[in-house]
């Protein structure tokens, strides 16, 4: 049954940005055999026709890559909670290669699931050149705005760079245990009113047949792990229709303290081409400053992102089953324990 956590929570996920953005622990280089084996499989698979995102972890045979899947599985879900991969040749194929050889790497570690409701499974994450509040199907990720502390969906994501804006686009790391535990330090009273539902807008990306918000608590607390759910600007947006009632001056408050508390335990820095970010997303919100391109004639700021389920995922609450970002990582739990 879910409670409500009214005591820290003690977990390898639960620590410190300035403690953790000292030290090099996190940083995954990738070995040349690595690289070439992943270039390989990715030319069979274009020579034999094979749509990419039709391809499995069986298309890709890659032993090499055996002992690193292992490696970061545990740290995802049960240790840190983040990996920085580094190493991978943005520069040296063109995009088409890149994008299949993005996909190899990220199957090795789980099943690739949609990232909207048009059941897309890679997205290209970059400025449409548009504005969120004047498009209502319009995502963060699709702008060049800061973006606040949130997560993305799915167990994890995987966000490779492949090129930096001229200026801008910092990424931003904060483990969510931790700022739980510092919410309950300060102000246990919030940190209850971030343990029930908020009303967040789905931006047109819900569920078949679901209302265009979804309603879920911040925080949950679930078979031994806390988990996190968190996007402030579709919190804030969800305040547009009609039927949703105002905030609360507490929420206010906790939503408030929860930006702070982010900002304060967070560690920052800039991903480089060809580095890729690999977060759990219960434990950890990432967050990005705006960014702009200087000169408009060349392509900008441009990452890869997949969203997965993967294989040593923590049982998830049922509160999360109507919630896009969750939905497919709960259903393929649910699939794989009747199997």
């Amino acid at each position: 049954m879910d409670t409500y956590r009214n005591e820290p929570v003690v977990t390898a996920a639960a620590w410190q940005g300035a403690e953790v953005a000292a030290k090099s622990h996190w940083i995954k280089c990738l070995s040349q055999e690595q690289l070439e084996a992943l270039y390989t499989a990715a030319l069979r698979i274009e020579k034999q026709g094979i749509d990419y995102l039709e391809a499995g972890a069986a298309d890709f045979v890659l032993p090499s890559f055996d002992r690193l899947s292992k490696e970061l599985l545990q740290t995802l879900e049960g240790g840190l909670g983040f990996v920085l991969v580094r190493g991978f040749p943005v520069e040296a194929y063109d995009e088409q290669m890149i994008t299949r050889m993005f996909w190899g790497l990220g199957i090795q570690l789980g099943t690739a699931e949609p990232q909207d409701a048009a059941g897309k499974r890679l997205h290209h994450v970059r400025d449409s050149g548009e504005q969120l509040e004047k498009k209502s199907d319009l995502r963060a990720y699709q702008t060049n705005r800061a973006i606040n502390y949130h997560n993305d969906g799915s167990d994890i994501f995987a966000l490779l760079c492949l090129r930096r804006a001229s200026a801008g686009g910092r990424s931003k790391l904060v483990s969510a245990v931790s700022v739980f535990n510092e919410i309950l330090r300060r102000r246990p009273d919030l940190a209850r009113v971030l343990q029930r539902p908020f009303v967040f807008d789905a931006r047109g990306q819900q569920l078949a047949g679901a209302p265009p918000c979804q309603t879920v608590p911040i925080f949950n607390f679930h078979a031994g792990y806390l988990n996190v759910l968190y996007k402030r600007e579709y919190i804030d947006l969800a305040q547009r229709f009609e039927d949703v009632p105002p905030l609360t001056r507490e929420q206010g408050e906790a939503l408030d303290l929860m930006d702070a508390v982010c900002e304060q335990l967070s560690m920052e820095f800039e991903m480089r081409p060809g580095d890729i970010l690999i977060a759990n997303n219960y434990d950890m919100l990432h967050a990005r400053s705006a960014f702009h391109d200087q000169d408009t004639r060349v392509a900008g700021r441009h990452m890869l992102r997949i969203w997965m389920s993967i294989p040593n995922g923590r049982p998830l609450p049922q509160v999360l089953v109507g919630t896009r970002e969750f939905h497919h990582s709960y259903k393929r739990r649910m699939i794989d324990q009747r199997d």
